[in-house]
């Protein structure tokens, strides 16, 4: 609240008007998935397609990596204010001559995005009204949408110097596998000039690369991890350098250097076991399908969020997830601690799977 930096313009749109983009929306998409004109490792508004994928897909290519004994560098490149530096020319121009959008279609996209104004609102008071010269409304339904196909070249630069990308709406991370014996030479150099590249696309394309905010993970098995000196190489971004971190919050979920989820879980348990305390004290004023409305909310979709990524993973991190399960069948249930039968109340009249089973589900 006290960095103004941290403030964005929200679009306050009328239902009609969202109506009228959800039509254009579901038509736009039909046409990019019909052409397969979306960028192929961009995970975002699309079918099929959510956080959880773009970490598996990021998470198993690192795992493979370090299975054949290879050192992996992420990088997750962050975007100062992405949606509202969007240049409005630019992007009418890419969508014409990049995905074939034209005529009638595109003037429509033209008057969507011209004279757009915005205000602000404080204590009952309206400041004077400015027109955007740039930006896709947040709030919309069409704006992140435009959004990924106007970055959807930075795919192809990465391509262009053999770095994986994977991207949700802004978040990009950028990823390359090596020997440990090249880490410091080839590889570095390497990611330095895909980075410096995209930074250089951005900057013409009115979009900003935040080096500030930008993290670098080197991951990889315990005993490649000691080859390195110390935490990894540093990364040279936009003049500035990024120093090697030993965990990053990659879209939700804490990833550490050995590829271990262990640091996550304990966040997991923690967030939850707090979530059920505060429940477990106004339990007596719920009924049973209040109670389990509010579990569900706070507590087992923290559980499920990724669990694919737990797929394989060590017993002592199934227990300490299947330990926050039984805590919230107990708070639905409304049974005490030492009462027998739980596991008979969650598969009977609750209807929930096991840890193991919920995993195993969320795979299939």
């Amino acid at each position: 609240m006290a960095v103004p930096n941290n403030y964005r313009q929200v679009s306050n749109l009328s239902f009609v008007s969202k109506l009228l983009e959800r039509v254009v929306q579901h038509q736009l998409q039909h046409y990019l998935d019909t052409a397969g004109l979306l960028p192929h490792f961009q995970s975002a508004y699309r079918k099929g397609h959510s956080t959880e994928t773009a970490l598996m897909k990021i998470y198993n290519d690192t795992l493979i990596a370090a299975d054949n004994g290879d050192i992996s560098a992420l990088c997750m490149l962050d975007l100062s204010a992405a949606f509202d530096t969007v240049d409005h020319e630019i992007l009418l121009n890419r969508l014409e001559i990049k995905f074939g959008i034209r005529n009638t279609a595109l003037t429509w996209f033209k008057s969507y995005l011209s004279r757009r104004t915005f205000c602000v609102s404080l204590h009952g008071k309206l400041s004077n009204k400015h027109y955007l010269v740039c930006s896709v409304p947040q709030g919309s339904v069409l704006g992140p949408l435009l959004f990924i196909l106007y970055t959807a070249t930075v795919a192809d630069i990465a391509a262009v110097y053999g770095v994986n990308l994977h991207a949700y709406a802004d978040d990009v991370q950028l990823y390359l596998h090596c020997r440990p014996s090249i880490v410091n030479t080839q590889a570095v150099e390497n990611l330095e000039r895909c980075i410096s590249a995209i930074y250089d696309w951005m900057s013409s394309n009115r979009l900003k690369l935040n080096a500030d905010k930008t993290e670098l993970l080197w991951l990889g098995t315990s005993n490649n991890l000691r080859k390195l000196n110390g935490q990894g190489p540093k990364l040279s971004v936009a003049g500035s350098t990024v120093s090697p971190c030993t965990s990053v919050r990659l879209l939700g979920v804490t990833v550490t250097a050995d590829l271990n989820l262990e640091k996550h879980v304990n966040s997991v348990c923690s967030k939850s076991f707090f979530q059920l305390r505060q429940l477990w004290k106004i339990r007596r004023s719920l009924d049973q399908v209040s109670a389990s409305t509010l579990v569900h909310a706070f507590v087992t979709s923290r559980v499920d969020y990724c669990s694919c990524l737990f797929a394989g993973s060590a017993d002592k991190i199934i227990h300490q997830l299947q330990r926050i399960m039984n805590a919230a069948a107990r708070v639905v249930t409304n049974t005490g601690k030492y009462d027998h039968g739980l596991s008979y109340l969650m598969h009977t009249e609750l209807h929930w799977l096991d840890v193991k089973e919920r995993i195993q589900f969320a795979l299939e």
